[in-house]
């Protein structure tokens, strides 16, 4: 009950006129940069984080979970009208909706991805409002020596499962701890890695590289991979009233709940994602499916949007649990989120609910009203974002490009700054070229203070002794969940292969192109 009365209290806040606007600004903000083509979530979160430097703690956190829900949301429609996912948790969408779409039924496919979100991304804030307090009760009891074995069990994970490779996200990993590390050693005040210059002795700021990573190289990147001519939006008619027929609300809303169901918990587990959710989603409606709607997958069946949509939403909230309860991020939104609330000199962890009670439960109860608010903005207003498609592709990135910089700047107000997050910003572009995965490098970035101090201080309590890691019980028992962990994720990952595999076969070679 106690939970439940720190939900109402968090409701207070968050129903407040200002703070009502700020959520209707961040998902209004929020879905507008995340229709537009190739840019994901992370990007947008990424991007926009600049515009809440001036908003008190409680507020910004508030505009950020909007901009977060509001990417997730604006993602389907790309796909679903121009055929190109913003981030590989909505493939499963553009395979099934832009097809429908194709046949003129986009303004169904829409519906049900925008309606699934809905429904999805309120039971699993449901969940995430009882699930993480308890989360955070159990992790309290956790000390130094746990500490060093959950940021282990942090980084292996998103290094070796996040990306194709996982020599590759190692490799992201390391560089992502050795600029954690560059500046000065706060125990021994010796400069280290800074090359002699002073402008390192500070450490390179996580904005930056944030910004530098997910905006200006994924910019660059998504840029130079458009073929040039005009965007070819397929057009949605007909009322929204319209759009869902009954025989559509009959076939999607059991989708709607297992994509839920499916979704948050894969969301909970380091290295799970989105990604594996959709899939997952997907084989799940594929196998259910009988008769004539087993045919319809790979030409457009509904079921293929309303499941993998409601997975996609759902474990979004799902990652928030790690994220709150334990400070863990466990994919690349979610790092951008932890950017966030380190940025006010919060840290999420097992003390949270207690330090930050107020702000988290209005965080929380804000999912409840963005949810809704984006549901309004998503269904009657959607011929605005097909408007926001045919942005010509020059000016959209030029304009990422300025607000990328201008954000850059406005964190110390030093040209340096903006040079930093130029060669930040090259450096992801070949990291993505090459397929270096860029997650690693940000968590190893936010995560390698925390795991050097919980682990000096671990040695020191136990005077050197490295066996010490592992003494404790729970210690133990961490590194034991991450052998588990690996094989679960391996084994998900070769189900999401595979389906991406046969998906991907059952398209003829036109539906394969990617609209320009």
């Amino acid at each position: 009950m106690d939970n439940f009365y720190a939900l109402l209290e968090g409701f207070s806040v968050a129903m407040q006129p200002i703070y009502l606007l700020y959520a209707l600004g961040g998902v209004l903000v929020g879905t507008a940069v995340g229709v537009l083509p190739g840019i994901g979530p992370a990007m947008t979160v990424a991007l926009l984080m600049p515009i809440t430097y001036s908003l008190e703690p409680t507020a910004a956190i508030i505009v950020f979970a909007g901009i977060y829900y509001g990417g997730m949301y604006g993602g389907s429609t790309t796909s679903i009208l121009l055929n190109t996912p913003g981030e590989s948790a909505s493939i499963v969408t553009a395979l099934e909706g832009n097809r429908m779409a194709k046949a003129g039924r986009g303004a169904a496919a829409l519906a049900t991805a925008a309606i699934g979100s809905f429904i999805a991304g309120t039971v699993a804030t449901v969940l995430l409002s009882f699930v993480a307090p308890y989360v955070a009760a159990f992790a309290v009891q956790i000390g130094p020596v746990e500490y060093v074995a959950l940021m282990v069990v942090a980084f292996l994970t998103v290094g070796a499962l996040l990306g194709a490779s996982v020599l590759r996200g190692l490799a992201s990993l390391g560089l992502g701890l050795f600029l954690a590390f560059m500046g000065v050693d706060l125990m021994t005040g010796q400069q280290r890695y800074t090359f002699g210059s002073p402008f390192l002795a500070d450490g390179v700021d996580v904005v930056l590289v944030a910004v530098g990573l997910f905006a200006l190289g994924e910019a660059l990147y998504v840029a130079s991979r458009l073929r040039h001519g005009p965007v070819k939006v397929i057009p949605v008619t007909g009322g929204w009233t319209s759009w869902m027929k009954k025989e559509d609300w009959k076939r999607s809303w059991k989708p709607w709940l297992r994509g839920t169901f499916i979704g948050f918990p894969i969301g909970t587990m380091p290295a799970g994602g989105a990604d594996v959710a959709t899939f997952l989603s997907y084989a799940a409606e594929k196998k259910l499916a009988k008769g004539a709607r087993k045919k319809q997958f790979g030409r457009g069946a509904i079921e293929g949007v309303a499941g993998p949509e409601s997975a996609n939403n759902a474990a979004a909230a799902g990652v928030l649990v790690p994220l709150l309860t334990l400070g863990i991020p466990t994919t690349a939104t979610a790092a951008m989120m932890l950017v966030a609330f380190q940025r006010y000199n919060i840290q999420p962890g097992p003390l949270l609910f207690e330090v930050e009670g107020a702000l988290v439960w209005a965080l929380i109860a804000s999912l409840y009203v963005g949810n809704l608010m984006l549901l309004v903005l998503n269904l009657p207003l959607v011929g605005m974002w097909v408007k926001i498609l045919q942005i010509p592709r020059p000016y959209l990135y030029a304009g990422i490009l300025v607000f990328a910089a201008l954000g850059a700047f406005s964190v110390n107000f030093t040209p340096v700054d903006v040079f930093v997050l130029l060669v930040i910003g090259v450096l992801g572009f070949f990291m993505r070229r090459y397929g270096y995965p860029i997650a690693p490098l940000v968590v190893g970035m936010i995560l390698g203070p925390i795991f050097e101090s919980q682990l000096r201080r671990s040695l020191a309590i136990s005077q050197g002794d490295p066996l010490a890691l592992v003494s404790t019980p729970i210690a133990a028992g961490i590194y034991i969940s991450l052998v588990v962990i690996f094989v679960l994720s391996f084994w998900m990952k070769k189900r999401q292969r595979v389906m991406e595999s046969a998906a991907l076969d059952d398209e003829s070679p036109r539906d394969k192109e990617v609209s320009a």
